[in-house]
């Protein structure tokens, strides 16, 4: 039985990485899996999906607009099934992307495994993360740690001038040069005035 499955973490845990070797053990399989990112993260290019450590693959770029149901009922009307449907950086999509994806997995029995971040700089859920967390089957952490050896839980936005960032837009693309992540004892200090760039 197909589900759909939420895999969370903050900035930096090998999220991308995990998508990218979990789509290639089906397609060395002859299975086919559909890969999806929002058409405006182009960090790695337009329609792809790229890890810090080098790998990366061709994906579908959708707009927040774009009914993903409809997307992936007619690809799959197109060739061989589609055995698995994967999506990057889901915090980019919106709360109606996560149904149009429940939708696939209930109607059309495609798993579907999407991988992104909980909360925000600010240590806000993104609202696509907690409609994930209501709906979804199978929810798994992707572990990584602060600069202390814990467990990393939270992330900090830099400005230009590498100083912590406090307010702003939820959704700002970016990599290491503009987010840390961190447990949460020093995401409270840096965001309480207590941040030195020097231990990250």
């Amino acid at each position: 039985m197909a589900k759909l499955y939420f895999n969370y973490s903050t900035m930096n845990a090998g999220k991308s990485t995990m998508l990218l070797q979990a789509a290639y053990n089906y397609e060395e399989r002859g299975m086919r899996a559909v890969l999806l990112i929002a058409a405006f993260d182009e960090r790695a290019g337009k329609g792809i999906i790229g890890s810090r450590i080098g790998l990366q693959a061709n994906a579908i770029a959708f707009e927040p607009d774009e009914d993903l149901f409809a997307l992936i009922d007619g690809l799959n009307r197109e060739g061989e099934p589609i055995a698995c449907v994967f999506v990057d950086e889901a915090h980019f999509m919106t709360r109606a992307h996560v149904w149009q994806l429940a939708r696939v997995v209930d109607r059309l029995n495609i798993p579907v495994m999407v991988y992104g971040l909980r909360t925000d700089f600010l240590g806000k859920l993104f609202p696509v993360s907690e409609e994930l967390m209501a709906i979804a089957d199978e929810m798994r952490e992707v572990r990584t740690i602060c600069h202390c050896g814990r467990k990393a839980t939270m992330v900090v936005r830099l400005d230009a001038k590498g100083d912590v960032a406090r307010e702003g837009a939820q959704i700002e693309v970016g990599g290491n040069e503009k987010y840390v992540s961190l447990c949460r004892r020093h995401w409270d200090d840096a965001m309480n005035g207590e941040w030195i760039a020097e231990a990250v």
